[in-house]
């Protein structure tokens, strides 16, 4: 998958996490529900030990109130693509 594909869809699912502040009184039954699903896509557009730790992450995030706020997609994305690479790029010099 193109990483701005992947950067559009963590955009997309961390929105659907804040839809729990859109709807009061079905919001914290949504994130019953959409934190395991949300831990699971983690899980499957990022493999490897920092997908599952990222899958925790996500879980946790989206199943405390209050956290929903944090943007877990985007924040995998950034150190996926721009601070991971920057710092394989300095290794390599």
């Amino acid at each position: 998958m193109n990483k701005y594909k992947k950067l559009l869809l963590s955009v997309l699912l961390d929105g659907i996490g804040y839809v729990s502040f859109i709807i009061p009184g079905i919001g914290e039954f949504s994130d019953i529900v959409w934190a395991p699903v949300s831990a699971y896509i983690m899980t499957k557009m990022y493999k490897g030990k920092e997908g599952k730790i990222a899958g925790a992450v996500t879980f946790i995030e989206e199943a405390m109130p209050g956290l929903d706020v944090i943007p877990t997609f985007t924040i995998m994305w950034l150190y996926t693509f721009v601070l991971k690479s920057k710092k394989e790029t300095t290794i390599e010099v």
